[in-house]
């Protein structure tokens, strides 16, 4: 799969970024969403300095998608163990059929 060169614009600034083909807009998407969370926090924090801002975007990404996989394993592992109970029912409705046969 070739790579398209797509230009985003992050804190007023052109960045040239390469992305597999098909997935420009998705690319646009997240830039602009980078975008706007380090103007917000600009505004909410008043730090200007653009490492410090994109240390602390980064730091809040990352949170955030530790907090969803959290959630998500926790949410698999529920369905696993109910998978495992409703098996197991099973199993032992099975068995007092066969045992009654």
């Amino acid at each position: 799969m070739s790579n398209q060169a797509v230009d985003v614009e992050i804190l007023g600034k052109l960045t040239r970024v390469n992305c597999p083909a098909g997935q420009e807009e998705s690319l646009i998407e997240a830039a602009k969403d980078l975008d706007n969370r380090l103007k917000e926090m600009t505004e909410r924090t008043k730090v200007t300095n653009e490492v410090q801002l994109l240390k602390f975007a980064a730091l809040n990404i990352c949170y955030e998608l530790q907090t969803k996989n959290r959630a998500e394993q926790d949410q698999q592992d529920l369905l696993t163990e109910r998978m495992e109970q409703l098996s197991a029912s099973l199993e032992d409705a099975l068995r007092k059929v066969n045992a009654g046969q």
